[in-house]
């Protein structure tokens, strides 16, 4: 007799867990988020660099450093169906290996076709370590805390992209670009045995057992997840955000400020740190925004709002002054950081058993818009004329005239998402 399909029962309550057990956690979840954020981001600042070297056009590097977005964003769907089923700790400790290898591979590669199989490598060893650390969050803490956790593990993993500016400039410049890499292969072992003696899965509560879904189960939670309210507005907002901040950071911002402003390998290492640092610090800022506003909408739509607004000052003006272009990289930086309240009220949505299909469907669309606004610009870029190796001003111009519009173009959608906060 085949027993229709439910829901596994909810979370069993349990003590408040120590501040000094949080602390760890989090330090160790952020430290490995670290090393994989700079894997994501490590393109932009050694862009022209790779060019020069490997003769490598704009749609080249475009979709080197996009493919790293599309195996990533490939790799959430497999993803989700193991964090619930397997558990985030293992998970974390299969990519790490994987993304290891990524590194190794791209840091002895001698052409484009092994670079590229390099970043996929990267991309599909890094896609867990938001969405695990966010499901063992979802799974310990009470949902009131969830969007200042999300806004620690973001604001320490965003260090990762400080280190791809300008400590890996410095670094090219010191040891080059290759060794640099194999030293962020030895990194990603150690965060990985962090990860394995710091990070235990929940044991179940006396008296209740594991839920250990079948497949076919795993295959109907998916579905399930798809038709949650409101999905495909979070999924639409959720291609713009990310993207236009890596879209920045991890491509084009390096080349943009060589190529129309003549900066070197340390200038634009120095530029893109000082974005980045505004994004970790608004990260943190961003997180209890919720709470304070009572609402998801409110600071998610004003983000987008200000960035697209921030990426138009660009494409309309083309060259700033020396001051106002600090100004822009910092502005760009912080207007960039309501990630954290997205992802919270994705999380929202989603009933427990649903969370980490959920949230990884989501993060597809993240990853996804990284993909899409990556190899569409360089395309597009590459439709100028090139000058003494150098790109256009009118194509940077289009590249973030582009970007704003898909992203007020995705947000309008999110006007009609039901923010949980705001209940009737």
């Amino acid at each position: 007799m085949t027993m229709p399909s439910k829901a596994p029962p909810g979370p069993v309550a349990r003590p408040a867990i120590p501040l000094s057990a949080t602390v760890i956690l989090v330090a160790t979840l952020g430290g490995i988020y670290v090393v994989s954020q700079f894997l994501r981001n490590s393109v932009g600042v050694i862009a022209p660099d790779l060019a020069r070297e490997l003769t490598l056009s704009a749609a080249e590097i475009g979709l080197l450093s996009s493919t790293f977005f599309f195996s990533f964003a490939a790799a959430q769907i497999p993803l989700g169906v193991c964090l619930d089923r397997y558990g985030a700790k293992i998970c974390m400790l299969v990519c790490a290996a994987i993304a290891t290898a990524g590194a190794v591979l791209f840091a002895i590669g001698t052409n484009p076709g092994t670079l590229i199989a390099a970043r996929v490598l990267m991309g599909a060893g890094s896609c867990c370590y938001l969405m695990g650390p966010l499901a063992l969050y979802a799974k310990r803490y009470p949902p009131e805390r969830f969007g200042t956790l999300v806004g620690f593990q973001l604001g320490i993993g965003t260090l990762g992209t400080l280190l791809a500016t300008a400590p890996l400039a410095w670094s090219a410049a010191s040891i080059g670009w290759r060794a640099s890499f194999l030293a962020i292969a030895g990194l990603m072992i150690f965060a990985g045995i962090l990860v394995a003696l710091a990070v235990r899965e929940d044991e179940p509560a006396a008296g209740h057992a594991v839920h250990h879904e079948t497949i076919r189960e795993s295959i109907a939670g998916l579905r399930q997840a798809l038709r949650v309210r409101s999905m495909g507005q979070l999924f639409f907002c959720h291609l713009a955000a990310y993207s236009s901040f890596v879209l920045v950071v991890g491509l084009w911002g390096g080349p943009y400020l060589t190529h129309i402003y003549g900066y070197g390998l340390i200038e634009r290492g120095d530029m893109l740190f000082a974005a980045v640092v505004a994004q970790i610090v608004a990260a943190f800022l961003y997180g209890p925004t919720d709470r304070i506003f009572r609402s998801y909408k409110i600071p998610v739509f004003s983000g987008a709002v200000l960035t697209a607004l921030t990426l138009a000052v660009v494409a309309f003006f083309g060259v700033l002054p020396a001051g106002w272009l600090l100004v822009w990289f910092i502005a760009i930086g912080a207007a960039t950081a309501y990630t954290p309240v997205m992802i919270a009220h994705g999380k929202s949505l989603f009933p427990p058993h649903l969370a980490g299909r959920g949230m990884t469907l989501l993060n597809m669309g993240t990853m996804g818009g990284a993909f899409l606004s990556q190899t569409v610009t360089g395309f597009v870029i590459n439709q100028f004329p090139i000058e003494n190796g150098a790109y256009a001003l009118d194509a940077y111009r289009a590249v973030f005239a582009l970007q704003a519009l898909f992203v007020l173009a995705a947000c309008i959608p999110y006007l009609w998402a039901h923010d949980p906060w705001r209940k009737a």
